[in-house]
């Protein structure tokens, strides 16, 4: 399974990671966001990290 880890000094918190998977990703009241679950079931998880626009989120095997 794969780990997911977000950079939180690199985060802007735009909340894209939380608009396409909110099962694994969560915008918290610090302004960043943190993981809730190590997969998603709606899309590929690299490809959400992908999307990522400052590349905060990274996905390991």
């Amino acid at each position: 399974m794969a780990k997911i880890t977000i950079d939180v000094s690199t985060c802007v918190g735009c909340g894209l990671c939380e608009q396409s998977c909110p099962e694994a990703f969560k915008m918290e009241g610090d302004g960043i966001a943190h993981v809730k679950a190590q997969a998603c079931a709606i899309h590929n998880i690299k490809e959400v990290a992908e999307s990522c626009p400052v590349a905060a989120i990274k996905v390991s095997e």
